[in-house]
């Protein structure tokens, strides 16, 4: 992206993101290492392809056009640099080589330390400071590598940071707008001939300029631009200005603070899940952490179009299924997350807690207020939109991670006094909560790779011990007595050719069932790479379970739903006289469970003590490929879909 700046002076920028080349890969082929710097005839040009933008005294920013830019970077030039840092402190892939070129100019002595004087700059890092010791590293070191070339910074460098809780002004977008506003103002000052931050003669960082730019500036406010040689290149406007409003107002403990046991202080920001109630996203927001959604096969088995997956596989009602979670909050970053990464990510508990009653209470009503809004909708069954009003299974894999809520437990319990089954998908980061875990329903956790350096490049995962605590995870979910289930999501180009390696995870976790699912486009998302030649066909996938099959004796290929692009593996234990018993006897599961409670946990029992038989048309090779005939097949006219589902 690149901004003019009118009515003030001209300021250009580059930006690197997330999002799939497209078209600026193909404006690109003929010139692959841009955007660069050359020197011609002793004048020093930056070229590039960029997106262009117009942008006012007010910050408006008018719509943007593709062009080819050679830029002389003369004083009268600003460039603004908006740089992300993707995993483990690397560039995003747009950016790889810029960075890589500009790391080794600013090292290489025939640039000469004075390669890029005259040019000023002012620079904004995107990160994310859940990923200690990598946060903002692009950003950091684009700036560092400019000043060593003798550019000259025209305010302190920007951050934005992608964890809601510990971000300066509650989101990324904000931390941005911030920023922005910032800049605009100092665009306006130098405009109007007021003297520069930076004298741009600094010495090992430390800035000689050490007068205020604003005459007004109150007693107590001292310029944010200000840089000390012992934080050199590693703070920022941000940053420092927050440093200087803690030491004005003192060490106020805000209401919403967890207390003083965190080694931070962690604000518990309701604000920062606005995005879940965005009345486009279909999101209800409960409390400071927990959401529900309407799934898409409610809405569909509503209609009598069809359920979902588990419908197939295990015979849940999909119009009585109650899509929630606790915690909207994971530990980890999937590339192929529906989401957009829009919901927080952490590696421990740091929200005001709600009570497990209040989270449900408002679960349910949320759902029933959603159901109610299909009343006399054309093609919505009467008996199934009554039937939809009473909850009867919870699936417990909205978003997040529901286990990081410290009373995942007793919000179990309630689903089971209420007699809803309970679905609750884990991604395998939590051992410990693993094994402290109440008897479920079905226990899921998400394989999403098979070794340490492809489940890095897929899940991105915060813990440093991920490996670890994914093998650990597995062996938790083997010691459990209820039904079990490995989720296994196939990326193509990403993690189809591990097979042997996911023989050797499935024996150690020995669980239940695995389903195998295709990944699901979500469409272009700055979070993401992934694109549709990454979705496998369901010939691919089935062919993947084959292939997978035959290498776990003690497994069989037993049921299929080719419109979720899914197929259930069983354990053999599940096939009685040539017949399949993967489905629940869900009355059969509230009676043990009751039993299991009142009696303090002394009786147990086991996945085989309460199964049902799979209807035929739910097996794979039947004709109806898991589509169930009691209800009617829809086809699409259009090929926009809602992409949500549990």
């Amino acid at each position: 992206v690149l901004l003019k700046a009118t009515s003030v002076m001209d300021c250009r920028l580059w930006g690197s993101n997330r999002q799939p080349s497209g078209h600026r890969a193909r404006s690109l082929t003929s010139s692959p290492r841009l955007p660069h710097f050359i020197n011609l005839n002793g004048k020093l040009e930056f070229i590039y392809v960029v997106q262009v933008m117009t942008i006012t005294k007010s910050g408006a920013v008018s719509d943007s056009k593709l062009c080819f830019f050679s830029l002389q970077c003369t004083s009268k030039m600003i460039c603004v640099f908006l740089v992300a840092t993707y995993t483990d402190g690397k560039p995003t892939e747009n950016a790889e080589w810029f960075c890589k070129w500009l790391e080794e100019a600013s090292t290489d002595f025939r640039y000469g330390k004075t390669y890029l004087k005259g040019m000023r700059y002012a620079a904004f890092g995107l990160g994310n400071s859940e990923y200690v010791g990598h946060y903002n590293t692009v950003g950091k070191n684009v700036d560092k590598w400019l000043w060593a070339l003798s550019a000259s910074r025209v305010m302190g460098r920007g951050e934005g940071d992608c964890n809601v809780v510990k971000s300066r002004n509650g989101s990324v977008q904000a931390d941005f707008q911030a920023w922005k506003t910032k800049f605009m103002s100092r665009l306006q000052a130098l405009a109007r001939g007021e003297k520069k931050t930076c004298s741009g003669k600094c010495k090992k960082g430390s800035c000689k300029n050490k007068k205020k730019h604003q005459q007004g500036t109150e007693e107590g406010h001292p310029s944010p631009e200000k840089h000390s040689s012992e934080e050199l290149f590693e703070s920022s406007s941000d940053s420092e200005s927050a440093a200087e409003e803690e030491k004005e107002h003192g060490s106020v403990i805000d209401m919403e603070d967890l207390g003083s046991v965190m080694s931070v202080i962690k604000k518990a920001k309701v604000r920062s899940f606005v995005w879940f109630s965005a009345p486009v996203t279909g999101y209800k927001l409960i409390g400071s952490h927990s959401g529900v959604k309407l799934c898409r096969w409610t809405k569909s088995m509503l209609r009598g179009r069809g359920g979902c997956y588990k419908h197939t596989f295990y015979g849940i009602e999909s119009h009585r299924c109650m899509e929630t979670t606790p915690s909207l909050a994971c530990a980890n970053k999937c590339v192929f997350c529906w989401r957009h990464h829009t919901n927080p990510v952490g590696t421990e508990w740091r929200w005001k807690m709600d009570p497990a009653e209040k989270i449900l209470k408002e679960a349910v009503e949320n759902h029933q207020n959603m159901i109610r809004q299909f009343r006399g909708v054309p093609g919505v069954r009467p008996e199934r939109f009554e039937e939809g009003l009473s909850v009867k299974h919870c699936a417990l894999s909205l978003v997040g991670e529901p286990i990081m809520y410290p009373e995942i437990n007793s919000f179990l319990r309630l689903l089971h006094q209420r007699h809803i089954s309970s679905f609750l998908v884990t991604n395998a980061q939590f051992p410990e909560e693993i094994r402290s875990l109440v008897p479920v329903t079905q226990l899921y956790v998400s394989v999403d790779a098979s070794t340490k350096d492809s489940l890095k490049r897929i899940d991105r995962p915060l813990f440093k011990d991920f490996w670890q605590r994914f093998l650990d995870s597995l062996g938790a979910l083997g010691e459990k007595q209820q039904r079990t289930v490995y989720r296994l999501t196939l990326v193509k180009a990403w993690n189809v050719d591990e097979l042997k390696a996911y023989a050797e995870l499935i024996a150690l976790g020995q669980p239940d069932f695995i389903e195998i699912k295709g990944v699901t486009y979500c469409g272009e998302s700055s979070a993401s790479s992934l694109t549709m030649a990454n979705v496998p066909w369901h010939e691919e996938v089935v062919h993947f379970v084959q292939q997978l099959a035959d290498m776990l004796p003690d497994y069989e290929i037993a049921c299929e739903h080719e419109h979720s692009n899914c197929l259930l593996l069983a354990h053999h234990k599940f096939k009685v006289d040539g017949e399949w018993w993967t489905w629940i006897d869900y009355e059969r599961f509230q009676e043990l469970i009751q039993q299991y409670e009142e009696s303090g946990g002394t009786m147990t029992f086991s996945a085989l003590d309460y199964v049902a038989k799979t209807p035929g048309w739910a097996v794979f090779g039947a004709r109806e490929r898991g589509f169930d005939p009691s209800d009617t097949r829809f086809q699409r006219k259009n090929k926009t879909k809602d992409i949500s589902g549990c």
